[in-house]
């Protein structure tokens, strides 16, 4: 006998009356009547619980379980043995009711197995639902698989429902169809797995179809503005067209949905206040193919009227009329209404609401009303509340596991008791983006207990911190041997913890210092150097302290008659130089710039080496410089991928003007050592001349004499979404001062390549230009034909790049080019439309622990200098590590 509530399972379990007879004919004769009573009465079509029979519940048994535990299953239902319990009743209906809920069973059904007296004993039968035991997906990228299985939940040991299959069946769907798949067909079976109890295996078939195409669109009704700018204002959804590159034609739902309320948008930035859509249709011309078809009303056209302001203490009409620019008499636009009001869609908008909230007013409220329309024209009044003054009472940050706080709250620009003020919170993101401790991406204030009748709000900085130290460590072959790089370069390093052990994580951090050491070795060079920098020096001001010191050996070296290199260590050359500097921030012209100060010394020595930079192997030659520079760096967006604003750089590097006040007739000595050369080339020099040679060039070189002026802009724009162009502008000059002196053979200019110094010796600057080979396009000394650097160059380039992903554990984006520059002798030769052309795609990669990794492929259009072919340069690649951004 069954207790089954449902008047459909009552009559089934009755209809098999009949075979269950035989179950309990071996009972006593009471019992058996019992039993064939309670039938008759659950039978019935209609039940009523009110004729149930009150029982004891004698005994409970679970059947059917295969992966549950009985008594779990038992103290589930809540039935316990000697509890009272009607048959039928509500009490079973409703257990019933509570496992099927669990979604964890295919059937489930109550017996009563025997009846003593008033005691009852039941029977719970369940028949579990098969358990997922793996899942095959195909017609899925395999990278893509993963993503689906956990959006969707189809992990192994999940029960198999219907609901499952369905509902995943359907989002695997609807993702294809989002992205313009809309024939996207979903099948998913299921089959016994064996290899598990009571388990089934799954494969989901997907086959997504070509992407569906909008053929044309169609417009109606539109007598006022043509189709081909109703077409333009659908920003993603575009017909098929030739050469159509940044927007592809296939159709998206959603995309298409927002475009229908850009349609209106513009007809409203026409003056057409009242135009609406009055349908849109979605045509199959094929499988692949679609038509819309958009039927508009315009309505009339509309213009500005009488704009008064009402409610406004704290600005007059005059200025508010300003910052709002719309003027009585012109087409109305209530698009840039809107935006002139509030523009959601940029942090830093000149709009109304703006000007409030950068003033303290953050409760203020602005709303334009239609107040009267007469004929064509709309009269409106901007209704403001200003609310209470507002200032800040708590400023906190939090997500900072590193970095000590005094580090971030000197970057802020909101402190507690200031004024409210949305550009400073502006700002303050952009500072803590261009630290690099942060990801940029990430950092977002939260206003929390906003009180508007005290006027006063808390703000709370959430950051979330990226990898700040880098490592790199290279081996390779290059110059006839082994060549090993280690370098470590601590951005977030903390001097004054570099006693206390525990601060070691593994070095000490967070405080906001860079301290960096590189080594680098091979059989015939050794490079070493160590940096620091202090941001704040003092703690108080945001001046920032800078020392280098770097020591470099070149031995000379030879190859034997075998074709194996033979090092003569007592032989060799030598850089050994140090340099301190101060930087400041100041408030003029803006506060976005810096100006610093430095001063350098390097010691060149010559031991038994001729390196054809001067004409002399023995001595010494030495250069005393100060360096001015003026820095503006307002990008937005952080230091990996901005998204905005520009960053430019002047230098100017200078010696003292030794010829000034020296004795020493340098005229002579420059001719002399020119005559000498010149002989040395066409003739041959006696050991005498030789010598006397290198006497007057160490002479002329003792303490160099130069200055050496650079230019570097860069310019960041978004174009579209995350689409942002990058376009720079480069220059560099080096000159002399006394021309009987000449020119330094050192701090020279090579152009071409990677843009990677790596080893240099003379402190010159390696120009990137891709699409040429390294230092290809720094002219040859027309006297010896071989490349001494360049005294002048330029270069400009244009860079589309797009962020693949801006996650802190790796940022990716690639990138676009054209670029052109070159490199001069002297300032006779400079023509700044002579330049070498490249155009290319490449890739970036910033991992906090390597720094930036990139490959680009450029394609040089014209002959470089050092090729002995003639012809466009090709095809090049370039390999970045560690380049700055």
């Amino acid at each position: 006998m069954t207790t089954r509530t449902e008047n459909e399972d009552l009559e089934k379990l009755a209809n098999n009356s009949t075979s269950d007879m035989k179950r309990f004919m071996s009972l006593e004769p009471l019992i058996t009547f019992l039993l064939l009573f309670i039938v008759t009465i659950t039978s019935a079509q209609d039940v009523s619980y009110e004729d149930g029979k009150k029982y004891i519940l004698g005994g409970l048994e679970v059947t059917g379980l295969q992966s549950y535990n009985e008594q779990t299953v038992k103290t589930y239902t809540g039935l316990r043995v000697g509890q009272p319990i009607t048959l039928p009743g509500e009490q079973i209906s409703a257990i019933i009711n509570k496992l099927w809920g669990l979604e964890l069973f295919t059937d489930i059904d109550f017996y009563v197995t025997d009846v003593q007296g008033d005691n009852v004993f039941l029977e719970l039968n369940i028949i579990e639902r098969p358990t997922l035991s793996k899942v095959k997906m195909n017609g899925v990228k395999e990278r893509k698989v993963d993503e689906i299985l956990k959006d969707t939940d189809l992990k192994k040991g999940k029960k198999i429902t219907e609901s499952l299959i369905a509902n995943s069946k359907n989002y695997i769907q609807n993702q294809f169809k989002k992205k313009g798949y809309l024939n996207a067909k979903v099948n998913i079976i299921t089959a016994v797995d064996t290899s598990a109890t009571n388990a089934r295996s799954m494969v989901v078939n997907v086959d997504k179809g070509d992407k569906v195409k909008v053929k044309d669109i169609i417009f109606e009704g539109n007598d006022k503005i043509p189709a081909k700018k109703l077409r333009k204002a659908l920003k993603n959804t575009k017909k098929k067209k030739l050469g159509r590159f940044w927007k592809k034609s296939k159709f998206i739902k959603d995309d298409y949905e927002t475009d229908l309320t850009l349609l209106v948008d513009k007809y409203a930035e026409n003056g057409y206040r009242d135009a609406r859509i009055l349908s849109d249709t979605v045509e199959n011309v094929d499988e692949n193919n679609i038509n819309i078809k958009i039927k508009v009303e315009e309505g009339n056209k509309y213009y500005f009227g009488d704009i008064d302001f009402v409610g406004n203490s704290v600005y007059t009409d005059q200025m508010l009329s300003r910052v709002l620019g719309i003027k009585k008499g012109s087409t109305y636009n209530g698009v840039l209404l809107r935006e002139r009001i509030a523009d959601d869609t940029k942090p830093d908008a000149n709009d109304v609401t703006s000007l409030y909230q950068n003033n303290g007013y953050l409760f203020s409220s602005i709303n334009p009303v239609e107040v009267s329309a007469e004929n064509d024209t709309i009269n409106f009044e901007i209704r403001i509340v200003e609310g209470k003054e507002t200032f800040l009472d708590h400023v906190t940050i939090n997500g900072n596991d590193k970095t000590n706080d005094h580090v971030i709250f000197r970057e802020l620009r909101t402190r507690p008791g200031q004024k409210y003020n949305k550009s400073d919170i502006i700002r303050s993101i952009r500072e803590l983006g261009q630290l690099g401790f942060f990801d940029a991406e990430q950092i977002k204030p939260d206003i929390i207990n906003p009180k508007p009748n005290e006027g006063t709000v808390d703000l709370d900085y959430g950051l979330v911190e990226s990898g700040s130290s880098q490592i790199e460590l290279q081996g390779g072959y290059g110059g006839g041997g082994f060549i090993g790089t280690l370098g470590l370069s601590f951005s977030n390093f903390s001097l004054r913890n570099i006693f206390n052990g525990e601060a070691y994580k593994p070095v000490p951090m967070g405080d906001g210092q860079s301290f960096a050491v590189r080594l680098q070795a091979s059989r015939t060079y050794r490079v070493y150097s160590l940096n620091f920098s202090e941001p704040w020096l003092g703690g108080k001001k945001p001046v920032r302290f800078n020392l280098s010191l770097s020591q470099t050996k070149q031995f000379s070296s030879s190859y034997s008659s075998s074709g194996s290199i033979e090092v003569d260590k007592d032989r060799g050359f030598s850089i050994t130089g140090v340099s301190a500097g101060l930087a400041k921030k100041v408030q003029w012209p803006d506060d976005f710039f810096v100006i610093s100060h430095s001063l350098g010394y390097q010691r060149y020595e010559f031991n038994d080496y001729n390196l054809g930079l001067f004409n002399f192997g023995n001595g010494s030659s030495n250069a005393f410089s100060y360096t001015l520079g003026i820095s503006r760096n307002a990008t937005a967006g952080g230091r990996i991928f901005p998204r905005g604003g520009s960053n430019f750089e002047i230098t100017g590097k200078f010696t003292p003007p030794y010829s000034l006040f020296s004795s020493k007739d340098f005229r002579e000595l420059k001719d002399e050592s020119e005559e000498l050369t010149d002989k040395r080339y066409s003739e041959g020099l006696t050991t005498e001349e030789s010598d006397r040679l290198e006497e007057v060039d160490q002479e002329r070189f003792r303490w160099l004499e130069y200055y050496k002026v650079k230019f570097k802009g860069d310019w960041y724009t978004t174009l579209v979404g995350d689409l942002v162009l990058r376009t720079n502008a480069e220059l560099g000059f080096l000159g002399s001062y006394n021309s009987a002196v000449g020119d330094v053979p050192f701090e020279r200019f090579y152009v071409g390549g990677d843009g990677m110094g790596n080893f240099t010796l003379d402190g010159r600057d390696v120009v990137q230009l891709r699409g040429y080979d390294n230092q290809a396009l720094t002219p040859l000394n027309p006297d010896t034909g071989s490349s001494d650097g360049a005294l002048l160059y330029n270069k400009f380039s244009m860079e589309l790049r797009y962020p693949l992903t801006l996650k802190p554990s790796a940022s990716i984006y690639g990138l676009a080019f054209l670029e052109g520059g070159n490199g001069f002798n002297n300032f006779q030769d400079f023509n700044p439309f002579e330049i070498k052309r490249s155009a290319g795609v490449g890739l970036r990669i910033f991992m906090p622990a390597f720094g930036l990794l990139g490959i680009d492929f450029g394609y040089g259009f014209d002959e470089d200098y050092q090729s002995s072919s003639t012809g466009p340069s090709g095809w090049q690649t370039h390999f970045i590590i560690g380049q700055q951004f």
